[in-house]
């Protein structure tokens, strides 16, 4: 609802009291979920422009030109509060929302990703319960809707931590293309008509932007929305094939804060104005209101601009597809918004003042817990590195995710390449010769402990995965996901990650083209921790650049970067010693870009068999995953990795940044083209074997520290499936 503040500047602007409905319906848009009035300052830091964006951060949806006349479409959305009061239908919407997102630039959607938070599943037995539902409800919703539609979901990632307590972050974005010429110019004259199609509006999701913005205190089910993917399915089919009819002159979906979000900014953006009936709107309840009309988020709308010479061919699409439609109104030559009903003009507000919310100036303060975390713990060294391998592989965050992916059609649509689990990105053809690389990525540990070191991790976590499959980074999304920002330790936090992403990606020359920031994610038992997710897009220009993770028999095993006693929110240190605190591996842009340039070298002389970035778990985790996904054992000879580390535990398992595993066959050239690059920290550390052999780490005096069947180690790293199957 509005602030004193805000009704007095609404007074001010009007220069006239507000009626009850315009109060509705600026409440909806001047949310902070739908207007960014805490954000948008800082947002305006990041870079958005580069030689491959169409359109970035100033429209719903970012536009990467990848040659050839094809463009890529991208965005990320969340549904966090619906999802931790109705996982499924909360998820299955989240996933429609950015779906629609993705058809209103006229691209086709080809892929889904998402990112999920959730309590720990292997705790005590009442969070243990309300965890393990939501977890299952949330993927089982993202699934079934994602299935239905045919669209498929091809990657994420999932993290537990307790900080999610009867809650979760449902993050989910999709990919788009389309050639450069179905492009939705967003151009319109006046007496152009206003057509909305698609499902009725009811009273579902009313009120949903203000309940996403605010603290979570109570179940409001009424406020979430209710998912229709057949419908939606039709949808896309009847958009596109508008679209490529040259039906469409503008086009927006109904997302948070519907009716009223959706008229004010797009008159906004196309300024013009706009004269709407309500009554020609098809309701799903007769008696709704003009503020119930204009508020509820009801799913699966669309809201079109078409002129009169193409409205009977759009209107005999929608009808092929058997869609509801109606003209509820046209463009005219003013900057207002005139809603009527019933022929009355209930509201006439300029589109600039209705589609923009006076901007906030939060207080930061450096959160005092920071000051009270140790940065250095006598820790002592346990030697049984075999215990502490089983435990990290089978540790939820970490143990592969195949009860996940196995729920989703990743393979409809026969664009899948890399599929989920094959490599650290998922790869797409996109049907011009070249093919994409995404992933979703965060670490709401790190950030925890450092906001800004954790947010450069993520980011560089994101684009070294993308890099591993043999892409270019073209492109980054985020999401931005704390508590409140009334609380100044907690915006703090957040003005801390978005210095991080503007730095990143000022520094790598890496354009933002999509994001959302998303406050208020608590619940009576406290905020979350800072929790960003980073999603990279890569390039990737020839089929046989692409890169899985698989270790092959008999490959050479060399290791790109330095590993330092970096052990601060380590998956080591935190579900193996119960610890929070130390010091987050800090990143080096410099070495970053260094590292990655060497990947992307040896990728493209094709030397390399696999690549995989170290992360969650550290070095040792990360050789045993590329040994279990290509069934073979290996060697390795921990006296030649490069490290400035005080102890083994540390060296194996500290999660540094910038470094990567690779197997090639061609040692001698690798090593010679590594060598020529200057101040590069690198080493060739051992060798795969044949299959179902064994892992084995070599320590000091060739004595062994780890020998362990290839075979056990991949069932350790299953254990996800077995708790959620139990």
């Amino acid at each position: 609802m509005l602030t004193d503040k805000e009704v007095c500047y609404l007074k001010y602007k009007l220069g006239r009291e507000p009626s009850a409905v315009e109060l509705e319906i600026i409440g909806a848009q001047w949310s902070e979920h739908c207007s960014y009035k805490s954000s948008k300052k800082y947002i305006r830091l990041l870079p958005t422009i580069g030689p491959r964006v169409v359109t970035g951060l100033a429209n719903d949806v970012g536009i990467l030109d990848v040659g050839d006349g094809y463009v890529v479409t991208v965005h990320i959305e969340s549904h966090n509060h619906p999802s931790a009061v109705e996982p499924y239908g909360g998820a299955a919407t989240g996933v429609g929302g950015i779906i629609r997102d993705i058809i209103s630039m006229g691209s086709r959607p080809i892929a889904i990703l998402d990112s999920l938070r959730f309590a720990p599943i292997v705790v005590e037995e009442k969070t243990k319960v309300k965890s393990k539902w939501l977890f299952k409800n949330v993927v089982r919703g993202i699934a079934e809707y994602g299935n239905c539609i045919g669209i498929p979901t091809v990657g994420g990632e999932v993290e537990f931590d307790p900080c999610f307590e009867d809650y979760c972050l449902v993050d989910v974005a999709s990919i788009g293309v389309a050639q450069s010429e179905q492009v939705i110019a967003n151009k319109v004259d006046n007496d152009d008509l206003i057509i909305l199609a698609g499902g009725p509006t009811g009273r579902d999701g009313i009120h949903g932007a203000s309940f996403a913005s605010a603290i979570l205190e109570g179940e409001n089910r009424s406020a979430v929305q209710i998912p229709d993917p057949f419908l939606e399915k039709l949808l896309v089919d009847a958009t596109v094939e508008a679209t490529e009819r040259g039906c469409i002159k503008a086009i927006k979906d109904l997302g948070g804060g519907g009716l009223s979000c959706c008229l004010s900014e797009a008159s906004d953006n196309l300024k013009k104005g706009f004269d709407v009936e309500l009554t020609k709107v098809y309701l799903k309840h007769n008696d709704m209101s003009p503020a119930e009309i204009m508020i509820s988020e009801s799913q699966e709308r669309m809201l079109y601009i078409t002129d009169n010479s193409k409205v009977q061919t759009i209107r005999s699409i929608f009808d092929k597809y058997d869609i509801t439609h109606a003209t509820i109104g046209k463009v005219i030559d003013s900057q207002n918004v005139v809603i009527r009903f019933q022929g009355k003009v209930v509201t006439a507000l300029p589109s600039h003042l209705f589609a923009h919310a006076p901007l906030l100036d939060r207080e930061t303060e450096k959160p005092e817990y920071l000051s009270k975390l140790k940065k250095f713990f006598d820790i002592r060294q346990d030697n049984n590195i075999n215990e502490i391998l089983f435990q990290l592989l089978s540790n939820p965050s970490i143990a592969n995710k195949k009860w996940v992916y196995q729920q989703y059609d990743h393979e409809v649509g026969l664009r899948t390449i890399l599929k989920p689990g094959c490599g650290d990105a998922c790869v797409l053809r996109i049907g011009n010769g070249k093919f994409i690389s995404v992933k979703l990525d965060g670490n709401s540990k790190h950030c925890y402990l450092d906001p800004y070191q954790g947010t450069l991790g993520i980011l560089s976590e994101a684009c070294r995965n993308v890099i591993s499959t043999g892409a270019q980074p073209i492109g980054i999304i985020d999401h931005l996901q704390f508590g409140s920002p009334d609380d100044p330790s907690i915006f703090w936090t957040f003005v801390q990650a978005i210095n991080a992403v503007a730095d990143f990606c000022k520094y790598m020359d890496i354009p933002v083209v999509g994001g959302k920031v998303s406050f208020y994610n608590e619940t009576a038992k406290g905020a979350i921790k800072p929790s960003p997710v980073i999603g990279s897009l890569g390039l990737i220009e020839k089929q046989s650049s692409i890169v899985d993770l698989s270790l092959k028999a008999n490959d050479f095993i060399f290791i790109i970067g330095s590993t330092s006693d970096e052990m601060g929110g380590s998956e080591y240190y935190e579900s193996y010693h119960h610890i929070s605190g130390g010091n987050v591996p800090k990143l080096d842009l410099t070495v970053d870009k260094l590292n990655s340039k060497a990947v992307l070298q040896l990728i493209s002389k094709n030397l390399v068999n696999c690549v995989h970035d170290c992360s969650k778990g550290g070095l040792a985790v990360a050789v045993c995953e590329m040994a279990i996904a290509g069934n073979v054992g290996l060697d390795m000879n921990l006296n030649l990795i490069p490290n400035s580390c005080s102890r083994l535990d540390n060296l194996l398992f500290s999660e540094s940044q910038s470094r990567y595993i690779i197997g090639t066959k061609q040692p001698s050239t690798v090593q010679k083209i590594l060598s020529e690059f200057k101040e590069l920290r690198f080493a060739q550390i051992g060798r795969a074997g044949e299959s179902n052999q064994r892992v084995k780490f070599m320590g000091k005096n060739k004595g062994l520290v780890v020998d362990i069947p290839i075979k056990k180690l991949s069932e350790s790293s299953k254990a996800l499936e077995r708790m959620m199957d139990n």
